[in-house]
């Protein structure tokens, strides 16, 4: 292995967590293709530098807290980074199903705030939008048709 790719590696690993694609999309335009790619990937999970574990934790905290997506886009995006079904179903243990309401009612009530127009039409708006963010339809709906508070 060459050290300056290695030590490019090594920092882009640390830097954040990393799925396997992206390694290795990072080591083929560094210019190592091949079995040396596989040497590279053992070695950072030898050294604890990249995890799929790891890395789908995060992702789903990063993207339910911060991006507000719901479970069916992050499950999508993880799958097509190519992480086991194992560390997807794993990874979504983190998002509590009572926190998962809350927010969608935090989102369905500012959404309702933003969106003018007849009831029908807006519902329609409101549900496309956050099925776009992943967000259960049957959770939508149910949202939508509560007493807003």
């Amino acid at each position: 292995m060459e050290s300056s790719v290695k030590k490019k590696i090594e920092y882009f690993c640390a830097y954040q967590e990393r799925c396997h694609s992206d390694v290795i999309n990072k080591l083929n335009k560094l210019g190592v293709f091949g079995d040396q790619v596989d040497e590279y990937i053992c070695y950072l999970i030898d050294e604890n530098f990249l995890s799929e574990t790891r890395y789908s934790e995060a992702y789903v905290r990063g993207k339910f807290n911060n991006n507000n997506w719901g479970r069916v886009k992050i499950i999508r995006e993880l799958k097509l980074r190519n992480i086991s079904e194992w560390n997807i179903n794993n990874a979504l243990l983190q998002i509590d199903d009572l926190e998962y309401e809350k927010k969608l009612d935090k989102i369905c009530e500012k959404q309702i705030q933003q969106i003018s127009g007849t009831s029908s039409e807006a519902k329609n708006k409101i549900i496309r939008r956050l099925a776009q963010k992943g967000w259960e339809t049957e959770l939508i709906i149910k949202c939508l048709n509560r007493p807003i508070k």
